[in-house]
């Protein structure tokens, strides 16, 4: 960690940090038109690291505006019942989510740094928005009649700046003899030094220290797919149900059937897996569950075979098949299940 770095002060604007989404919908920079940059200062991991997170924040905020704007879905706060002061999420759905009496989609991103409309903020800030977000997947399904709803499994907590404890200093014990005060504050300022430069090091630019409060029932992906179904799924009209859910997302759904196994059943009726990271054998999945898995639920896996090529598995639960790509979602297996 160098001391000489510069300051992780960025811009809150794509045109702050002079990138723009071109017609094709990948991320260009102004000027030159070149793709994202990563290391932008030679030797400053950490800082170009800051800067991408920056970044991505910026973009999530821009996925939201589409979700809202291009895709016409509504953003709905959770809890339902959350009161003014306390943390909150939320989740975007379609205007028929609810009344649609036909089809309803609901999808589930994996875990990590990605928010509600994305597969992989990766794909989308060095690929375009197509590969990397749910909007080709979203737009698909409306045009084919479904409703949508969009899950936001990895918006957990909020982070607020840590409050700063006042500790009385050793001068405040009026009572002490003066020369024994003088000595306690000498050692407290000798350890607030030494504390100090450790601290240059750990922390040089002095970050503000965060602690996270968490969002009731949905402190987790798995809280939140069971909240959304209690809330939304289970109320919603649709007589058929699908969903589209990518690595950890397909865990979460699993821990749904898990906990919600005969409600499930009722209304769903298909299942799109991508790079499940599902495992019937850790989660506890019962025969039942299985059994229901292999004829309702397919993972397309990342792999170089011919796309729908089985692919061999060790678990007993859903078919595995190619997605004939290996990239990070098998967007193509997934977009000709909808139809």
């Amino acid at each position: 960690m160098k001391k000489d770095e510069p300051p992780l002060d960025f811009p809150d604007t794509l045109e702050g940090f002079e990138y723009a989404f071109n017609e094709k919908g990948q991320l260009r920079h102004i000027k030159t038109g070149e793709p994202f940059v990563f290391n932008y200062r030679e030797d400053l991991h950490r800082w170009n690291q800051k800067r991408y997170e920056a970044l991505g924040e910026i973009i999530t905020k821009y996925v939201y505006e589409l979700l809202e704007k291009d895709c016409n879905l509504k953003k709905i706060s959770i809890p339902v019942d959350a009161t003014e002061s306390e943390p909150k999420s939320f989740i975007f759905m379609s205007e028929d989510a609810l009344t649609n009496p036909q089809k309803l989609m609901v999808l589930i991103h994996g875990s990590g740094v990605v928010r509600a409309g994305q597969w992989a903020r990766r794909l989308i800030i060095n690929e375009d928005l197509d590969s990397g977000t749910q909007i080709p997947f979203i737009k698909r399904a409306m045009d084919e009649g479904y409703g949508v709803i969009v899950l936001n499994p990895n918006e957990n907590y909020i982070e607020v700046e840590k409050p700063k404890i006042h500790v009385p200093s050793s001068s405040d014990s009026s009572d002490e003899p003066a020369e024994k005060r003088e000595r306690k504050d000498k050692v407290s300022k000798e350890t607030k030094k030494r504390r100090d430069f450790y601290e240059k090091y750990r922390n040089p630019q002095r970050e503000k220290e965060m602690m996270q409060l968490y969002i009731r029932e949905n402190g987790s992906p798995e809280e939140h797919a069971v909240y959304v179904w209690d809330h939304f799924i289970a109320q919603s009209a649709a007589e058929n149900v699908f969903f589209v859910a990518h690595s950890y997302g397909g865990l979460a759904f699993v821990e749904l059937m898990i906990q919600r196994e005969a409600d499930v059943k009722s209304k769903v009726t298909a299942v799109a897996l991508t790079d499940s990271v599902h495992n019937v054998w850790h989660q506890e999945a019962g025969k039942t569950i299985r059994e229901w898995m292999r004829e309702n639920c397919c993972n397309w896996v990342s792999s170089s075979e011919p796309l729908d090529t089985s692919v061999e598995s060790m678990l007993p639960d859903c078919p595995r098949v190619s997605a004939g790509t290996i990239l990070e979602v098998g967007g193509i297996a997934v977009n000709n299940s909808l139809s």
